[in-house]
């Protein structure tokens, strides 16, 4: 194993906190890449994306840590790549700071980016968030939003799906960006759209991927455009989306993946400077915390430098609405506290939250790792609450353990329900070990029991309860959403779960990390939106009343604390009072009833729900098997 440099003491000598990359004007372009030890550097031109030969190779000239040269001439549509030479070796490669390339991402482009702006562009704007916890996210593929043919788009599996006018499905109800809006959703989570590696861009139906494999972290992934190899069209086409979006008044949230990168040895990043962008054990071999191979290495310098100089590129030239960071337990919290300082100022509306645990081990300092555990030195960034999710449907790596909505709810189930109720802060009325709370206020809890990873929800209902009929899985399927939407915190579901989303295998079984399945399994089978009317209505009604009644958005630890109460019923059933409203909570197999003294209005019941009274009641509330109530009282 070869020694590696002292890079505390390149960031020491060498960080540069100017411009990188292609900075472009109509009368010249400077070309900028820090790399302090590489002997020489040169910019290569190429006339197109797959051509074979540069048109031009300037040398670049080395000051401090940053090598330059500025090109005359309006450079826009130009591909290029730098050739670095580190320890006498010369490799080419796409620049790090690229914000255009051309198919599959080898050659960057410089770009003019005000020529990508859409029509209408300058008056669409992020969507204003008073609060997270007034956010309801709806975590979205960009292929599977159009992918099956139970939709009549024109393009499917494209950026532009998301512009097509009002597409319904096969029974001519509306689908797309109108559904969510009509569900009630406020943000859209997408899935990676920046630049990743495993698809082919020139040919997208022979494979699909998440997109956690990142290539290009400042770049629009190709296989979403409808031409790969015009670097501008991407563009255009990513911010048409989220114009669309914003027009529904809908958020976009970008899911992003610093912590890892797909490559290492043949990396951009290996190719600028050899390892410095990577995190090494004390033996100097690599840590692999994301269980990808590799690690970023965020409390380095120029690392730090550009997480931040990429997130806010994203916001400012996208207009985005926030970020969700993939394993940010990898990530240094010093890093993510000025990531969020810089975004809050181009966006103070800006949403950010991620996962707050690793893959694997780490050597950065457990005291330094943005996890659950630190979450009150975080004070900007949700995390997803995997208590909430497990206690809710049971274990994701079991797939017939049970959790609250269906199984038996022992005592310290129940009272982990209650807890992460309560958005998983300390409560006097709930028995839960302190050293199982992280959360210190609602805004750090993202509350879900479905997402992309392991089984959707409805899949683990159907192998955990397996002599259930199709009515006791809906069932428990709207008790889970009961638990979500009126949970204090921040509510979460993946695309489909509203309508009963199912990743059957094509045998027996069901998948359970579709990341490379095929449309088949991932594509949204719109369909269901009348298939499962039902429930979707349910799931609409139960966002409505989170909307109506601010309750069940409460700004602080100390609101939840003096206004919500917990009285304990028969068999894991309780109540939770807010204010003039009860939520009975039942999750046993018999009804329950609850005396009150007067009249009551009910807004759901385990049957249907909604932000104007259903019915009223004298004296005694009931409750359906495994379901809740909520009633305000009058």
């Amino acid at each position: 194993m070869n020694k590696l440099p002292d890079f505390q003491k390149t960031d020491l000598e060498y960080a540069y906190d100017g411009e990188l990359g292609a900075i472009y004007s109509d009368e010249r372009t400077e070309f900028r890449v820090w790399s302090p030890y590489a002997e020489a550097a040169l910019v290569k031109l190429y006339p197109s994306a797959d051509s074979t030969a540069p048109c031009s190779v300037m040398k670049m000239k080395k000051s401090g840590g940053v090598w330059s040269v500025s090109v005359p001439g309006d450079l826009h549509g130009a591909y290029y790549t730098y050739e670095i030479t580190n320890g006498g070796v010369a490799r080419e490669t796409i620049d790090i700071y690229a914000r255009a390339a051309g198919a599959n991402g080898v050659r960057g482009m410089v770009i003019d980016l005000s020529r990508t702006d859409p029509d209408g562009w300058a008056h669409s704007q992020p969507v204003a968030l008073p609060d997270y916890t007034d956010a309801v996210i709806y975590e979205l593929h960009v292929r599977d939003f159009s992918s099956d043919e139970s939709g009549n788009f024109k393009v499917r599996g494209k950026f532009v799906s998301f512009c097509e006018k009002d597409p319904v499905n096969d029974f001519c109800e509306p689908i797309g960006l109108e559904h969510i809006r009509q569900l009630g959703i406020t943000h859209i989570h997408l899935l990676p759209v920046f630049d990743y590696q495993t698809v082919d861009e020139n040919d997208p139906d022979a494979g699909f991927n998440w997109g956690y494999d990142p290539l290009n972290y400042n770049i629009p992934e190709g296989s979403y455009s409808t031409d790969p190899n015009n670097g501008a069209l991407r563009i255009g086409q990513f911010k048409e989306l989220i114009k669309a979006a914003h027009d529904h008044g809908l958020g976009i949230i970008m899911d992003v993946v610093y912590n890892h990168t797909y490559l290492t040895e043949d990396s951009p990043f290996t190719k600028t400077f050899p390892d410095y962008y990577y995190r090494h054990r004390p033996d100097g071999s690599l840590s692999d915390g994301s269980a990808c191979g590799n690690e970023f290495a965020s409390e380095r310098a120029m690392a730090r430098k550009f997480i931040c100089d990429s997130l806010c590129y994203w916001a400012e030239e996208y207009k985005l609405d926030g970020f969700r960071f993939d394993l940010m337990g990898l990530l240094d919290i010093e890093t993510l506290n000025l990531c969020a300082e810089k975004l809050k100022k181009i966006n103070p509306s800006v949403i950010l939250y991620g996962e707050g645990w690793t893959g694997g081990a780490s050597p950065l300092d457990e005291s330094r790792r943005a996890m659950k555990h630190n979450a009150s030195k975080l004070p900007q960034f949700a995390m997803f609450s995997d208590d909430f999710r497990d206690g809710v449907k049971g274990s994701v790596f079991s797939d017939s353990d049970c959790g609250f909505v269906n199984g038996e709810p022992d005592k310290t189930r129940t009272e982990l329900i209650k807890s992460v109720m309560s958005a998983g802060i300390y409560h006097s009325d709930i028995e839960r070990p302190r050293a199982e709370i992280w959360a210190d206020k609602p805004q750090q809890t993202v509350n879900y029991v479905e997402a992309h990873d392991n089984l959707t929800l409805y899949d683990k209902l159907r192998v955990s309860m397996p002599s259930a009929s199709d009515e006791e899985i809906a069932a428990a399927d709207g008790f889970a959403a009961a638990l979500v939407f009126l949970a204090q915190g921040i509510p979460f579901i993946q695309a489909g779960q509203e309508m009963l989303r199912s990743k059957p295998d094509g045998e027996d079984g069901y998948v359970h990390d579709s990341y490379k399945s095929p449309d088949s399994v991932n594509g949204l089978k719109w369909n269901d939106i009348t298939v499962h009317r039902s429930i979707v209505e349910y799931y609409k009604g139960l966002i409505a009343i989170r909307k109506r009644f601010p309750q069940f958005r409460l700004r602080t630890a100390e609101e939840i604390r003096a206004r919500l109460s917990f009285e304990d019923l028969d068999a894991g059933a309780f109540a939770e009072h807010i204010d003039d409203l009860i939520l009975l909570v039942n999750p046993t197999d018999s009804a329950l009833n609850y005396t009150i003294n007067g009249q009551a209005e009910i807004y759901a019941d385990g049957r249907k729900a909604s932000d104007q009274p259903l019915y009223r009641v004298d004296s005694t509330i009931s409750a359906y098997p495994h379901s809740i109530t909520l009633a305000k009282k009058i």
